[in-house]
């Protein structure tokens, strides 16, 4: 059962949480409104859509990105006020063991867990999605309506190349659709014009199709071939920063069909996937490491303590994305480059609490 101390420890853990996500995302509203004020201004973009559409938006998509660090400072922060005041000699004194004072900590780690999980990734994908299109608007825009040299399986054994498509138009030139039974090419149809319709229907253009039958071939032309096709032209435009605004089942149901179209560039969104989960995990690591580094008064205050855990922090955050580019541009497995800085960090956690003082 939980004590006074254990609800003592979680009531600082939580609140000196809530108070340093306060305080730093007050700041970085600041810097940001500074840094996007000229492009707010020239742009002449409404004062609702900057607060609802963008800031409304910005604070859980970089207070969610930044939890295990808002967690880490917390932790030292809080725990070497107590090792200042000998609240921790006073505990372990009392024949509390180290272990026993650790759980509090975990349990307010798990429930910061829990938060940052349901919000990733349920939560604020959708609410990402308004600020980038609220970015590509006003900001930098990044996305591009037209695409070329698109070659993807549609669905197994038909595969569809287009040489350059159109989104406004919703329309592209030079396409062809192959079917295969098997290893065999049983149907080739090309076209000078491929155009979308509606509701999976495509239209080809000044086709000219052909069958394969054994060693027979038959061949025909004409204005217009009507087609199916389970693809719809947005899936064509898809970018790495589309991943962001996919909710966890979206992200994993667009990676797996992805994968039975062939397609191979799907680092980006592996990446984000599993950083849904080391994130979110990254929360008992840094707990650990913060309760190990923090525990033991020494001379000279919490300063000494507030300086390495913020230079762990930035070792961490600069770790984080080093692994991560190396990912998306293969040279490393996206669950390592994700996972690597967590792994490292533990191990360094781990090390530590052996060594602290109990």
């Amino acid at each position: 059962m939980l004590k006074r101390i254990d609800w003592y420890i979680i009531k600082k853990f939580l609140g000196t949480f809530v108070f340093s996500i306060v305080l730093i995302m007050s700041i970085a509203i600041v810097f940001d409104l500074t840094e996007k004020l000229d492009n707010f201004y020239d742009n002449q973009v409404p004062w609702h859509e900057i607060i609802f559409d963008y800031y409304l938006n910005f604070i859980p998509y970089y207070m969610d990105m930044f939890i295990p660090l808002f967690i880490f400072i917390s932790v030292i922060f809080f725990t070497s006020k107590l090792a200042n005041n000998s609240e921790i000699i006073a505990i372990l004194a009392s024949g509390v063991s180290f272990h026993r004072l650790m759980l509090p900590y975990f349990i307010s780690a798990t429930l910061l867990f829990l938060l940052s999980f349901w919000l990733g990734g349920y939560v604020i994908p959708p609410a990402t999605g308004k600020m980038l299109d609220f970015q590509d608007r006003y900001i930098q825009k990044f996305k591009s309506e037209n695409a070329r040299n698109i070659q993807l399986q549609v669905e197994p054994g038909t595969i569809l190349y287009i040489e350059s498509f159109q989104m406004r138009q919703k329309s592209g030139f030079h396409a062809s659709l192959e079917y295969f039974s098997g290893k065999v090419l049983s149907e080739r149809i090309t076209a000078e014009r491929i155009r979308y319709d509606s509701l999976n229907y495509w239209h080809l253009e000044k086709y000219q199709r052909r069958v394969f039958e054994g060693m027979n071939e038959y061949y025909t032309i004409g204005d217009r071939y009507d087609v199916e096709l389970p693809l719809e032209p947005k899936e064509l435009f898809i970018t790495a920063e589309e991943a962001q605004k996919m909710t966890n089942t979206e992200l994993k149901q667009y990676m797996k069909k992805q994968r039975a179209r062939g397609a191979g560039n799907l680092q980006a969104f592996e990446a984000e996937w599993w950083g849904r989960w080391a994130a979110p995990l990254g929360a008992f690591i840094m707990t650990l490491l913060g309760v190990t580094i923090s525990s033991k008064k020494v001379r000279g205050g919490m300063g000494k303590n507030l300086g390495v855990g913020i230079t762990l922090s930035a070792l961490y955050i600069l770790f984080s994305t080093v692994s991560t580019t190396f990912s998306v541009q293969g040279v490393m497995s996206p669950f390592m480059a994700v996972w690597l800085p967590n792994f490292v960090f533990l191990a360094i956690g781990s090390v530590l609490y052996w060594r602290v003082p109990k």
